[in-house]
């Protein structure tokens, strides 16, 4: 843990006065210590029959495709609007400074297939929180959700209810 603490760069008052950014970039850069988080982050998961692993853009595009591989399963992108071709579903949800809105395509996940959500980070939980609303929608089982960093003193994993099975490697 404390490796991968090391590797985490902390970006005072980013992207605004107030937020400390966790930067996750020398982490990636360092072979070791990306396979580690990898690992970290696929091992609660490993037997648990995972069909589809998700990923929200775009950091959680970087892990959820390597957790995948781990997995041997699928990796589904969650894409920011106007980035995926085909017919798609799309959620609306809230920021601390506005709206965003994810986007998932139709035919990305089938009913009754084993999910698992991932993503770096959760904070108030709202990003994580749309995809999982996206994959409800299309009818998949989402098994768990894993992130490297929590945020914990946000309170994100009130936001996810009723998943309880959140996996967070480093909680802050």
């Amino acid at each position: 843990m404390q490796q991968l603490t090391r590797l985490i760069r902390d970006i005072p008052d980013w992207p605004k006065p107030g937020i400390v950014f966790k930067d996750i970039t020398p982490l990636l850069r360092d072979p070791a210590g990306l396979a580690l988080a990898v690992e970290m982050m696929a091992n609660p998961f490993r037997g648990r029959g995972i069909d589809i692993v998700c990923g929200a853009e775009s950091r959680g595009f970087i892990f959820g495709t390597a957790i995948a591989l781990a997995l041997s399963a699928g990796f589904v992108p969650i894409r920011k609007p106007k980035k995926l071709p085909f017919t798609k579903h799309a959620v609306e949800y809230g920021l601390e400074y506005g709206t965003d809105t994810l986007e998932v395509h139709t035919d990305a996940v089938t009913k009754g297939q084993r999910v698992l959500m991932v993503d770096d980070l959760l904070a108030t939980g709202g990003t994580m929180r749309a995809c999982l609303d996206l994959i409800d929608k299309l009818g998949g089982n989402i098994v768990g959700i894993t992130v490297l960093i929590e945020l914990a003193f946000l309170n994100g994993r009130q936001c996810l209810k009723p998943y309880d099975n959140v996996h967070a490697v480093i909680r802050v």
